[in-house]
């Protein structure tokens, strides 16, 4: 069985054949049009999925897989990604549904996800968190997102968008959230936050990669940015593995992607919320695949038929 995903973020859309192992049979990316209106964000979509589908069969009905960032609302089919603002309630199942009907002339079925839930279910089914019987991916880059597999089920809470770490609270004085909330793990532990506070304390750097390069050579300010960062992070760890009661964690993502410059710190800091009568370890990992959104978008699809980690539809 095949199966269509798509991995949809802030700057670029990767849409691709997925078969029930895993493996990318087909990809087709496109770029997202930044600023643009509703329209003209799904026209890359449109565009490519034609490309993508041209010459393959999919037999009598072809099974949808979505990851977006979010929130999400999956019993809707809606997405309001936080940092789309021409997406709000926009009605992606359902528009991506009619492109794949009138392409294959076939009976389609979507499953939605938010990005960070299939990231957890990309490493889950074949990346870090293999064999692991409940676990949390996350992904710390432009933003930190995250989902959970508990039981060997994905947790979607009511709406699709449980266990977004990335906002949860680590500072209730702290400053307003783009979210309404405030003090967010975000606001400190993502690459752009790291950067703004690294400029703060006087460091000159262009971007996170610049930053943990010259953490890694030695840069104090650096290494302090990171260090501030790391530990916002690990706070909303060790809540997360309070709530959930579990044990393991896989963080991926382009900041995580820097390795021990800010797995060091991220484990020194864990020390100091875990040890504790409810969370008296933490497994962390690094995550193992590139591709992990995409390929959990495709578990989401898998799932509509019982094959992967998703509730029936």
């Amino acid at each position: 069985m095949q199966v269509v995903a798509l991995d949809i973020g802030g700057t670029k859309i990767a849409m691709a054949i997925v078969d029930e192992q895993g493996t990318i049979v087909r990809e087709v990316r496109r770029p997202t049009v930044p600023g643009g209106d509703a329209e003209e964000l799904f026209a890359p979509v449109a565009d490519g999925l034609p490309e993508l589908l041209a010459g393959w069969d999919p037999g009598d009905e072809v099974l949808v897989g979505i990851g977006s960032a979010g929130p999400i609302n999956e019993p809707k089919g809606t997405i309001s990604p936080i940092n789309v603002p021409g997406w709000r309630d926009f009605p992606v199942s359902a528009r991506v549904e009619a492109v794949v009907a009138e392409v294959t002339g076939r009976r389609v079925r979507v499953g939605l996800a938010g990005d960070g839930h299939c990231i957890a279910l990309g490493e889950h089914w074949l990346g870090a968190g293999r064999g692991a019987d409940s676990m949390v991916g996350m992904i710390v880059s432009t933003g930190v997102g995250g989902g959970a597999v508990l039981g060997g089920r994905l947790f979607y809470g009511d709406f699709g968008n449980a266990v977004h770490v990335g906002h949860t609270s680590v500072n209730f004085l702290g400053t307003a959230c783009d979210c309404g909330s405030r003090g967010c793990v975000e606001m400190y532990a993502r690459g752009p936050a790291m950067v703004a506070y690294a400029r703060e304390l006087g460091w000159e750097g262009e971007d996170a990669r610049a930053l943990a390069d010259d953490a890694r050579a030695g840069d104090e300010t650096a290494r302090a940015a990171i260090d501030r960062g790391m530990r916002a992070l690990a706070a909303g760890i060790a809540a997360l593995s309070a709530e959930l009661d579990v044990r393991v964690f896989v963080i991926g993502g382009g900041v995580a992607n820097a390795g021990e410059v800010v797995f060091a710190p991220l484990r020194k800091h864990l020390a100091d919320f875990s040890g504790t009568l409810f969370v008296p370890s933490i497994d962390l990992r690094q995550a193992e695949l590139d591709n992990a959104g995409l390929v959990g978008a495709a578990a989401v699809g898998l799932g509509l038929v019982g094959l992967g980690p998703l509730r029936p539809h």
